[in-house]
């Protein structure tokens, strides 16, 4: 009979497990949620990271359409802010554009979902109108708008020549896309009634979310109409406010199809915003690298407004009723 050594058990390594109970003691209990993400992840790197990687290399390379590229350092960003008069105005383009474009938006939004709120008759009917702007393509919506405009076919310039009282002032014709502050204010008033629907929609969801045992107790204590909105309407409303202000900023400051088609950055350059300097820069003039540096200046610019916004969205979340 043969005599087996006596081993310490504890001495004695357990057989390793499967490879999934390794990854779960490695990674969690939900090992399965990485599976899901890998699809949404795959996208985000293909279409978000790779390309914001690649426009940081071209913006410190001197890449050229159809020439291998080199590094520079800052020299492009270094030139477009020293040397391009054009840069510096398209700065001022994109701010001026970003802050009347947004501030009416709000101002009208606010004031038309307070309005879409007190109708009763055809309600269903006014929502879903105002929401025609903002489905319709952008750039065949603007091309409507560019026939509206056009100094040849403007229907505005009609009107005012031919229908009283217009025509006993004498009003018109205006060039609107060939003076500089008129195209200015003709893309920001597109912008406007291109975006307003967004802005009615989410402030009016967030004004039925109010609850009204606020405004029926503000009535018994006699407050009126200005009261109540200043002290229950615009406080609560304020989160909102400020998300979709948000998203309107990162969406205004990056406008490209109504300025391309409007004014193709002209007269003089007076509408180039970001984008379609950019753009000329780049795909127009081939030179990709300062294409890239003048995109890529919006992103500081971004990330102040994004932090600013956000903590004000935090602090107010904050507040209990």
């Amino acid at each position: 009979m043969v005599s087996v050594p006596n081993v310490d058990r504890a001495a004695v390594a357990p057989p390793p497990g499967p490879f999934r109970s390794r990854m779960k003691k490695r990674l969690g209990p939900d090992i399965d949620g990485y599976g899901f993400l890998l699809p949404a992840t795959i996208v985000m790197v293909s279409l978000v990271v790779y390309p914001f990687c690649l426009a940081v290399w071209f913006s410190v390379s001197d890449a050229f359409v159809g020439e291998p590229a080199s590094y520079v350092g800052l020299e492009n960003f270094i030139y477009i802010l020293t040397e391009d008069d054009i840069f510096i105005e398209t700065i001022w383009n994109t701010l001026l554009f970003a802050f009347w474009s947004v501030l009416f938006k709000v101002v009208l939004g606010l004031s038309c979902a307070l309005l879409l709120q007190r109708i009763l008759k055809l309600r269903r009917f006014f929502r879903g109108s105002v929401l025609l702007p903002f489905v319709a393509p952008t750039a065949l919506s603007t091309l409507g708008w560019w026939l509206i405009l056009d100094p040849t076919y403007s229907h505005i310039n009609w009107i005012l020549a031919n229908v009283w009282p217009f025509s006993y002032f004498g009003w018109g014709p205006y060039n609107f896309l060939g003076n500089p502050t008129l195209a200015m204010a003709s893309v920001i008033f597109v912008n406007i009634w291109r975006g307003i629907p967004f802005f009615i929609i989410t402030i009016l969801a967030g004004l039925m979310a109010i609850p009204d045992h606020l405004y029926d107790a503000a009535e018994i204590d006699g407050a009126s109409t200005w009261r109540k909105f200043y002290s229950i309407t615009l406080p609560l409303l304020r989160p909102v406010l400020a998300i979709i202000i948000l998203f309107s900023t990162i969406f205004t400051l990056g406008e490209f199809n109504i300025i391309y088609v409007l004014t193709r950055g002209g007269p003089m350059n007076s509408t180039h915003l970001f984008s379609t300097y950019s753009f000329t820069y780049g795909i127009l003039n081939h030179e990709i690298a300062l294409g890239a540096a003048v995109a890529l200046f919006l992103f500081p610019i971004l990330v102040v407004i994004v932090v600013f916004l956000l903590r004000m969205v935090r602090r107010d979340t904050s507040h209990e009723l």
